[in-house]
């Protein structure tokens, strides 16, 4: 007698996640956002003008840290009077000292001075900052790389989307849950709110806050983009509380003893999670688009932070400089296409109906 061998069933987000991956241009677009982030994170060992490490003095230092925060710069180069310029002081101050540089010797907050780097001239100025072979993307109108912008500017395009979606997400799902779960009241209430949320316009409420607070700042913009951008979320998170909350598990887990908290939280959200991620994915596209715009319009992040949208923006005063559109405009396209791309191949992925509407 031949025993009989238990199928083992595959979860649904294994399912999922088998089914995303047939899709060629989601694939495509996952690892390109992928290597967004890669950029974001190495951004100072990619291009800059501060050592990724250094040895000076007899201590290992990391001045790159500094484009993360200015506060994360070693302050023995404060002290010693570098002012931001290293190829040189290093050898002057301390012989010994050695370096390992970016791979571009560029800045994305100044334009790198004549002999900074020993032998190099100053960076060419307004029509004269074409793309070279030492500044691939070209300069803008004050000899700033347009390639260090780029990248360090990569932090600003996931920061927005990420943050902005994270704030969202949270309240949205927390809003719907509470009042798909409880009814009644709860729900009448967490409805109207949501309605009035959704009249108050984006774009004007960040308007309105940058005219208001002293020194603005891009912490402020994703704050604004996430408290007015949890309207769908929580309309879906609704929808599917309320399909859920009557079914048989939520039942037999009442019946257990379990509390409103824990039914919600460990029952009912991880299935009501799947056609959530869709808006997220999307909301994170239109954030990014949203600040982009905000930048190209002079209301950005403020001076010296990167941003795609601020290299458009430079290109206002002179169009001939070509550069300072083509670049950042094809970032940003591609940007926002890889997660309107990705949310398209997730919602096929997750919801069988619409795989079913497509055979």
């Amino acid at each position: 007698m031949k025993a009989a061998v238990a199928a083992r069933s595959t979860g649904f987000w294994a399912e999922a996640w088998k089914r995303f991956r047939r899709k060629k241009l989601a694939m495509a677009a996952l690892t390109f956002i992928g290597g967004l982030l890669l950029t974001a994170l190495f951004a100072p060992a990619i291009a800059g003008t501060k050592p990724v490490l250094c040895r000076y003095k007899g201590t290992i230092y990391a001045p790159c840290l500094g484009y993360f925060d200015r506060r994360l710069e070693p302050a023995i180069f404060t002290k010693d009077r570098f002012r931001g310029t290293y190829p040189r002081n290093l050898k002057e101050k301390d012989p010994e000292s050695w370096a390992i540089w970016p791979l571009v010797f560029q800045d994305p907050y100044r334009s790198v001075r004549a002999d900074e780097w020993p032998g190099e001239p100053a960076n060419p100025a307004r029509d004269e900052g074409r793309p070279s072979r030492r500044n691939l993307f070209g300069t803008d109108q004050a000899g700033v790389d347009v390639f260090a912008k780029m990248v360090h500017g990569t932090t600003i395009a996931l920061l927005v989307g990420f943050v902005s979606m994270g704030i969202a997400g949270t309240i949205g799902i927390i809003v719907g849950a509470v009042g798909g779960y409880f009814g009644g009241w709860v729900d009448m209430v967490t409805s109207r709110v949501t309605e009035i949320v959704m009249c108050i316009p984006t774009l004007v409420l960040i308007l309105a806050v940058i005219a208001v607070i002293e020194k603005p700042t891009i912490w402020h913009t994703m704050a604004i983009i996430g408290a007015t951008g949890w309207t769908g979320i929580a309309r879906l998170t609704r929808g599917e509380f309320l399909r859920l909350k009557g079914s048989e598990f939520v039942m037999a887990a009442k019946a257990s003893g379990a509390g409103p908290v824990r039914i919600m939280l460990r029952h009912i959200l991880p299935n009501a999670l799947a056609p959530v991620l869709v808006p997220i994915t999307f909301g994170i596209a239109s954030a990014v688009l949203l600040e982009s715009s905000l930048s190209f319009l002079g209301f950005g992040p403020p001076p010296p932070t990167a941003s795609w949208g601020s290299v458009l923006n430079d290109a206002r005063s002179n169009l001939a400089m070509w550069w300072l559109v083509a670049f950042p405009g094809i970032a940003i396209f591609l940007t926002v296409l890889a997660y309107n791309l990705i949310g398209e191949a997730l919602q096929e992925a997750t919801d069988p109906r619409l795989r079913e509407a497509r055979k």
